[in-house]
């Protein structure tokens, strides 16, 4: 996995009137509202194994992980401009690749977003940058809203049938950025049940 370590383990600590806070590691200068491939890991809390166990080579899901697979598939249902790629459920975390499309355009932009949106080209002006712009657009249709609900209802169904079982509060995303990178990670999500004891969600 350590190829593909997200941002958000690499948190930096800034001083905010005088006091220490975890600064955002989610890029700035990209909106996640905006179609892209995102590989997205959401862990439970304190990485316990809520999920299942793997049993040679195999995921075998609990209660609480068949919960977590299904509603998955049921984001695609609650989401717009959305589609699912490969995704797994491992004893203690989740990995799926998210795929939004057509949010650009939703969204009013101009429709060129291979010279707008490209990921190594952003312009960069005085404006805020999409990274503060998050902040008033809490309602859009973005990876956060989309996998919070996703969270939420994972969650209530839990809670609802009297299992035990919670989140970490934060997830992990990368913005899958090239064609090699895509086929990477598809093939680490489709063969982490196998790789279970190099993973580095193992030993938590």
């Amino acid at each position: 996995m350590d190829k593909f370590e997200t941002k958000c383990e690499h948190s930096n600590m800034d001083k905010y009137q005088n006091k220490y806070r975890i600064t955002s590691a989610r890029w700035q200068d990209w909106d996640y509202a905006w179609d892209g491939v995102y590989f997205i890991t959401i862990c439970t809390k304190n990485r316990e194994h809520y999920f299942g166990e793997i049993v040679d080579d195999k995921m075998v899901l609990s209660n609480t992980g068949t919960i977590a697979h299904i509603l998955w598939y049921e984001v695609k249902n609650h989401a717009k401009n959305i589609e699912l790629d490969e995704f797994v459920v491992m004893p203690n975390h989740i990995h799926g690749i998210l795929i939004l499309h057509g949010n650009d355009r939703n969204n009013g932009d101009n429709g060129n977003n291979e010279e707008t949106r490209h990921v190594f080209s952003l312009q960069h002006g005085n404006d805020l940058s999409p990274g503060q712009k998050r902040f008033q657009n809490k309602g859009k249709n973005t990876i956060s809203s989309i996998v919070g609900s996703y969270k939420s209802a994972v969650t209530k169904h839990c809670n609802r049938l009297g299992f035990d079982f919670k989140w970490q509060p934060r997830f992990h995303d990368h913005i899958i950025r090239d064609d090699k990178s895509y086929l990477q990670i598809q093939d680490y999500i489709r063969n982490n049940p196998q790789n279970w004891d190099k993973d580095k969600f193992y030993g938590e």
